[in-house]
């Protein structure tokens, strides 16, 4: 045999060995790629059930604020409810106390939407949402919706917001009419509970919880907001940062604190200092500069 060529055997040795060296690679990728794979998966999954959980959270505080609001804000029409937190103001418990502009409890309920404009409607506890009312609605990143007409003037004002160093959160926004119904129904559920008739509960819950198509978030146009750094539905989330600048700000943006601490007997509704409605940028600047509620503006200019 020539000096250099190789036997049949050698080169049968060297073809074995680099057909083991390939499957080797082969086999390598392949646990590599079955590697990554396992790991995304796994990374997927954390994630997954961080975002699963996280919604729950989110969904299960939405629930506890709009019960804590929807029982709070119904109880200024039920002989002196108050809000939680601080004592409301004992003249606006005075059932025969006649409040801003000599409207007493008689002149209340004959207020009505005397305009055609969709972010005037009036409703209240004597003020029903109109039969055939429809929304569009905006959903917001965090789940909640709002009437699209007014949503580019939320998003500026949030923005603003923000970028004053605040950090506001929209807790609560439109509900359905089956969302209402469902909080009266949980209130009457925990009355029970509570051992109260399945008729007592009914007549206390309605005392506490807006009746369904008597609540402003079923128009798309209000909404609650609070400071993340209490987010409280209590009086004293008015001391917070965020209320303040809203207080003074939001008119600039259409909304109004729509339940003044001083207008409970116009409004039907205990102070609530974090609901806010959208009114239009003419009416809340009206509203705000001679400090009106929504039911003494249309009293006055409609």
């Amino acid at each position: 045999m020539p000096e250099g060529q190789r036997t049949p055997s050698e080169c049968a040795r060297e073809e074995a060995l680099r057909r083991r060296l390939r499957k080797k690679r082969r086999r390598e990728i392949w646990y590599f790629r079955l590697t990554v794979i396992i790991f995304l998966l796994v990374l997927l999954f954390v994630v997954g059930v961080d975002k699963i959980m996280s919604m729950q959270k989110q969904r299960a505080e939405t629930e506890r604020w709009e019960q804590t609001e929807a029982e709070t804000g119904n109880a200024a029409g039920t002989a002196g409810g108050t809000a939680v937190g601080k004592q409301a103001d004992p003249q606006n418990e005075d059932p025969d106390h006649a409040a801003a502009g000599g409207i007493g409890d008689e002149g209340i309920s004959h207020i009505r939407s005397c305009s055609e404009e969709w972010n005037l409607i009036l409703v209240n506890p004597w003020n029903a949402i109109p039969e055939n009312y429809q929304v569009e609605l905006e959903q917001l990143d965090n789940g909640q919706a709002v009437d699209r007409r007014c949503y580019p003037m939320l998003q500026q004002m949030m923005d603003d917001c923000r970028g004053e160093g605040l950090d506001p959160v929209i807790c609560s926004s439109w509900r359905s009419r089956e969302k209402q119904e469902a909080l009266i129904a949980n209130k009457e559920y925990r009355l029970m509970q509570a051992g109260v008739s399945e008729k007592e509960a009914a007549t206390e819950a309605a005392k506490t919880v807006a009746v369904p198509g008597t609540s402003e978030h079923e128009l798309g146009l209000a909404l609650d907001i609070v400071d993340s750094g209490y987010p409280e539905l209590e009086t004293e989330q008015e001391d917070t940062p965020v209320q303040r600048w809203l207080m003074e700000n939001s008119w600039k943006y259409g909304f109004v604190l729509r339940y003044p601490s001083d207008k409970s007997k116009l409004t039907g509704i205990i102070y609530e200092p974090w609901h806010y409605r959208y009114v239009g940028m003419e009416a809340a600047k009206i509203m705000y500069e001679e400090n009106l509620c929504l039911e003494e503006y249309l009293e006055k200019y409609c």
